[in-house]
Parts: structure tokens; C-alpha cells; sequence
């Protein structure tokens, strides 16, 4: 599969001679200083890395870095001509200081809080498109809308009304909790789901519902967290499971992944990636802070993983849900 028409570039044609990967995005949430602190210069190489290999996919928030990530992604992407990639960012959440003021016009911050007002969206976007350096955004999100009243009253509604005069291509919402995400599907015109962590070597439970809501609704759906923070990557080194760390039970079942992977001569990693491709998403997000990371995810989509794989890990994950 590949991302929909409205999220791919309006120029497809290769760069350098280097072919589209048009299922894959960077996720820049790594460059907004998320774990450890990035430099400009760091960040830009990533981006530039991504898009020496034919990443033209990118999604970023003002939630990430409270600006910082969109920033570095306007400064990296300077130069690139604007039909040749696409940005997806979010609104949802008001950039705020230490003191927890709102941050005058486009200025980075301290944090982020809940803003799912109609006007809130307005100065998101307004601001988004500063520090983006660009004068459209292509895939604008509603972002972890826990009050789905409130998003649908207000936020959603200014979506609809922005994709409706041709300022955004394309409208959804992002989280990693089901509920809300099918809620939204369900009552909310939306083109695409980006679902965090749901869809996953260990968390399957957004096949319960949600996907099929998706596919009868004709609502794309964009897998990110597939790595479930960590656990699908080092599950020894660095069990982290959804932020922190994971139980010993899930520990156990991540290493028994990683085995039958090896036994097959692939990477958790990479089939972590590519399972929801598999499972019906038109796209996944990956994060990445180096250029190493970018040259490693992009690897993994073309590496041969044997059929006789997936079955194995199907039943290795055939319980559906890794919550403790």
C-alpha cells in the first residue's frame, strides 16, 4: 500500500534518481528534543538523510519540543521545493512558557496544554505554518483530543472548514487510545486515523474495531509508535514499553519475537515496521533523531522477510494487547 493521494507529493518524480518510498514517513517528534537534546544542525542532517533516500513524508506537532521540532523541520526543509514533500503537523495543543502563558505568535515554548477551541485551532495553524517556513500545510491533525465532545464541537469542525477552502489537503486525528480514535472515525469526516502504539507486533487491538470501522468509512489509517517506544527494537537493552519500563511478562514475549525474527535472519526491528503495512495502513511513521536511524528504518523496508515469518509471529502475538 501507499499513502493516499492527498499525502503524497504533488511533484512524484524522483530525486537524484532515488525512488519514493511512499509508505514511509519521519517522525519528528526525536528532533523536537524528545529523550535527549538535538542540535540544529543534528536535526537538519536527519531530514536531509530522509530525504536523500526518498523519504518525502513528514510529521511533526507543535506538542514536539513545544515548536522546536517544526521549527528544525521549516529550517531543514529550506531550499526543497514545496511540491516535492509533504508535512503533516497537528493542533489541539496551545505552546505555553514556564509559566504556563501562551507564547506570543510563532515563538517556541516551555510546554504544551488542551486547546481544542475553534480559534485555538486558527492560532495553531497560523503558527505552525511560521515556524514550518511554508505556506500550506498538506495532512493537519487533531491532536490526543481526549474530550471527544469538545473536539468534535470545536476543533474538528475548523478542520473540516480549513479542508473545505483548500488551506489543508487533508484532516485526522492522532493518538495512541482507542476509544476517542474510534469515536472519531465513526462521527467525524475525517481522511485519515494516525493510531500510536495500537497496531503493533504486541498491541494488535486496533484490529478489533477500529480498522474495520476504517476501511467501511474509507478512513485511511497511518500506523506510528511501532516500535511501542523501544520494546520492538532492544528488548534487551532497552525494554521500554509506552514510555517506560515494561513488565517482565511483556519483556518475555518481545524476546520471543526477537528470536523467531533471528531464527528467520531479520531484525525485530524491521518486521516491527513493516507488520502494519501488512495489516491494512497505507503508511507508517517512524521517528528518527540521526541519520543512522533514518538509514536504518529505510533498510528495513526492503530487506526480504520470509513468509513463513508472519505466522510465527502472528501466534507470539495472538493474545492482541500488551497493556500490563
Amino acid at each position: 500500500m501507499a499513502f493516499r493521494a492527498e499525502l503524497r507529493p504533488l511533484n512524484p518524480g524522483p530525486a537524484g534518481g532515488v525512488p519514493l518510498r511512499e509508505d514511509l514517513g519521519l517522525g519528528c517528534a526525536p528532533i523536537g528534543n524528545l529523550y535527549t537534546p538535538v542540535a540544529d544542525d543534528d536535526a537538519v542532517a536527519t531530514v536531509r538523510a530522509a530525504l536523500d533516500a526518498g523519504v518525502r513524508y513528514f510529521d511533526t506537532a507543535p506538542h514536539y519540543g513545544a515548536g522546536e521540532s517544526e521549527r528544525r523541520l521549516g529550517l531543514a526543509l529550506q531550499g526543497v521545493p514545496r511540491d516535492d514533500y509533504v508535512v503533516a503537523t497537528k493542533v489541539g495543543r496551545r505552546i505555553v512558557d514556564a509559566s504556563g502563558d501562551p507564547v506570543p505568535g510563532s515563538a517556541t515554548g516551555h510546554d504544551t496544554i488542551a486547546d481544542l477551541s475553534r480559534d485555538g485551532v486558527l492560532r495553531s495553524l497560523e503558527a505552525s505554518l511560521a515556524r514550518l517556513r511554508t505556506d500550506r500545510i498538506d495532512l493537519l491533525h487533531l491532536h490526543d483530543p481526549l474530550d471527544v465532545d469538545a473536539g468534535l464541537a470545536g476543533a474538528m469542525a475548523a478542520l473540516v472548514e480549513l479542508r473545505d477552502q483548500g488551506v489543508v489537503r487533508a484532516i485526522g486525528v492522532g493518538m495512541g487510545k482507542l476509544p476517542p480514535l474510534i469515536r472519531f472515525t465513526a462521527e467525524a469526516p475525517v481522511d485519515v486515523i494516525m493510531e500510536a502504539g495500537r497496531l503493533t507486533l504486541l498491541d494488535r487491538t486496533a484490529e478489533d474495531e477500529l480498522m474495520p470501522l476504517a476501511a467501511d468509512r474509507g478512513v485511511g489509517i497511518i500506523a506510528a509508535g511501532v516500535y511501542n517506544t523501544g520494546i520492538l527494537v532492544a528488548p534487551q537493552t532497552a525494554p521500554y514499553y509506552e514510555y517506560k519500563p515494561a513488565p517482565p511478562a511483556l519483556v518475555d514475549r518481545a524476546l520471543a519475537l526477537q528470536e523467531a525474527c533471528r531464527a528467520h535472519g531479520v531484525e525485530l526491528a524491521d518486521a516491527a515496521a513493516r507488520f502494519p503495512l501488512r495489516r491494512g495502513a497505507e503508511g507508517v511513521v517512524i521517528g528518527a533523531r540521526t541519520p543512522a536511524e533514518v538509514a536504518a528504518f529505510v533498510r528495513g523496508r526492503d530487506v526480504p522477510i520470509p513468509e513463513a515469518l508472519w505466522p510465527e509471529l502472528d501466534r507470539l502475538g495472538q493474545d492482541g494487547t500488551a497493556a500490563a
